[in-house]
């Protein structure tokens, strides 16, 4: 039997639709996306019932992240943490389901 090459981001759709198909997100508990890309990290908060983004950050918006003991990117991933925990309080957001994407 002769197995299929199939790229990178085939497979990453196929197990992105895997996941997808049991996390889904209200307007109370909205679902958590995390993007992670070479140079940056976005978040964003998505109310998938009515097909909308409730509150987002990146880690450009993030001046100096430092944090002690901590790497440069382990440190942006902690102050963006803290950036869109503040936005959800703001919205009154108190609990998200997380959606580790592909």
């Amino acid at each position: 039997m002769k197995r299929i090459a199939k790229s990178h981001n085939s497979s990453r759709q196929i197990r992105h639709a895997r996941v997808r198909a049991s996390v889904a997100g209200t307007a109370e508990k909205p679902r958590l996306s995390v993007f992670r890309s070479l140079r940056a990290i976005e978040v964003q908060l998505i109310d998938d019932v009515a097909g909308k983004t409730l509150a987002s950050a990146r880690t450009s918006e993030i001046k100096e992240s430092k944090a002690e003991g901590k790497t440069a990117k382990v440190a942006a991933g902690f102050q963006l943490g803290k950036l869109i925990a503040e936005r959800a309080k703001e919205k009154g957001i108190k609990a998200v389901v997380f959606d580790r994407g592909g």
